[in-house]
């Protein structure tokens, strides 16, 4: 059973002085959930069965796609949300832009392309085709921290008490406070046993998983990102979302308070309405992926329309078509891309220029130049300000629509 331990913090350390006391306080541990069987009523089975099926028509239509093309703008989406819901805000350009050079991101744009990481290593992972270890877990926290500010806990299952909320020097007037680390391990086991099971409906499946990790909280730092890509392993390895990632999070973003209240319904044990909340999140993430493929078919269309139709096999309509794998290209990048030599793939980029249909961002260079499309981080970025209301770091809606911009230099990143 769920149960409160008492646990004691010794004085000493940092804070106020009612900090430095010793004093009482109780941590959650949460039941396990290993032989969770649970049946699942009411609108939480309706809500579970209609994103089972609007994930299922997420795949088929991916079916009819470039899906390396077409895959990455909802998986760097899906690690925008994210790092968002952690209060890591970047827009799809500095991401991309950080992905190119990650030498030159700064931080907030490290941890966010951390992310895209951590996500890509857990899906090939659950590719492998072998049961999930807790061992591919601490693996995916490895990916999102290192190279961070926070890489001193990266893959590190904690050895101290953490807690969520109040002034954060001590869980004193937390909101809420994990189990004792000694119970963490023990805990970790039960849920990857959980995640292996394939006798329930994946959406609810991963419903209960990412609840639970959140509830253990097992890491010193990024629990919540972690956890997150916990949810695509799930329904990854079920086969119910093989191809593409929809981005989940950036609903649960865009709906913070229900989703933290998700979450605490969980801890107390309204399960059901935890997994009717997420199931919900999942069928908006799936219906907004197709809307998203729809934007960029329309915008590639007007890039190739835009730079006079460039026959099938040319180096400039390859370059076009993969824009949304590859947002930012250089001579370099093209080359090894498409097997072409430097000389070719720099025509290519020059003609594309003078088309206005890609933009460099370093003005005045000859040489070491990078280009981009604007327009394409202007759908992406609308794409995400109308899910979440302003995920990223523009206010203003930027203007989707995929239309000829006057000859300009590149906007800030």
């Amino acid at each position: 059973m769920a149960e409160f331990v008492e646990c004691v913090r010794e004085g000493g350390g940092y804070g106020a002085r009612r900090d430095r006391k010793p004093f009482a306080f109780q941590a959650f541990v949460p039941d396990p959930i290993a032989e969770w069987d649970g049946p699942i009523a009411g609108r939480a089975a309706e809500a579970v069965a209609h994103a089972t099926a609007a994930l299922g028509e997420l795949q088929a239509a991916g079916t009819a796609r470039d899906l390396e093309t077409l895959a990455a703008p909802l998986l760097r989406a899906e690690a925008l949300g994210s790092s968002f819901i952690e209060g890591l805000r970047a827009s799809n350009k500095r991401l991309a832009l950080a992905a190119y050079e990650p030498v030159a991101a700064d931080g907030t744009a490290r941890a966010v392309l951390g992310n895209v990481r951590a996500m890509e290593r857990a899906i090939a992972l659950v590719d492998e085709g072998r049961p999930f270890l807790l061992e591919d877990l601490l693996e995916i926290h490895r990916a999102l921290l290192e190279g961070t500010t926070e890489a001193r806990f990266a893959g590190v299952v904690r050895t101290a008490q953490n807690w969520i909320g109040g002034r954060g020097t001590s869980p004193a007037d937390a909101t809420f406070v994990p189990p004792p680390p000694g119970r963490v391990p023990e805990l970790l086991e039960d849920l990857v046993r959980f995640m292996n099971l394939d006798d329930l409906p994946a959406v609810a499946q991963a419903a209960v998983a990412h609840a639970q990790f959140e509830t253990i909280h097992p890491f010193g730092d990024g629990n919540g990102r972690a956890g997150r890509c916990l949810i695509h392993v799930i329904l990854r390895r079920r086969g119910i979302s093989p191809r593409v990632s929809a981005p989940v999070s950036v609903i649960l973003a865009a709906n913070g308070r229900r989703y933290v209240g998700g979450l605490v319904d969980f801890r107390e044990g309204r399960v059901d309405d935890w997994i009717g909340t997420f199931a919900d999140a999942v069928s908006t993430a799936t219906v907004a992926a197709q809307r998203l493929w729809t934007e960029i078919d329309a915008l590639l269309d007007v890039l190739l329309e835009r730079a006079g139709r460039p026959r099938a096999d040319s180096v400039a309509r390859k370059l076009i078509l993969g824009l949304p794998a590859q947002p930012v290209v250089s001579a370099e990048v093209v080359a090894a891309r498409y097997a072409v030599t430097p000389t070719a793939a720099r025509a290519a980029l020059n003609r594309l220029e003078e088309k206005e249909v890609l933009f460099p961002t370093r003005v005045g260079r000859r040489r070491g130049r990078e280009w981009i499309s604007d327009e394409l981080f202007q759908v992406l970025d609308a794409f995400e300000h109308d899910l979440g209301q302003g995920i990223g770091e523009g206010a203003p809606r930027p203007s989707p629509a995929p239309t000829r911009p006057p000859r300009k230099k590149p906007g800030p990143v």
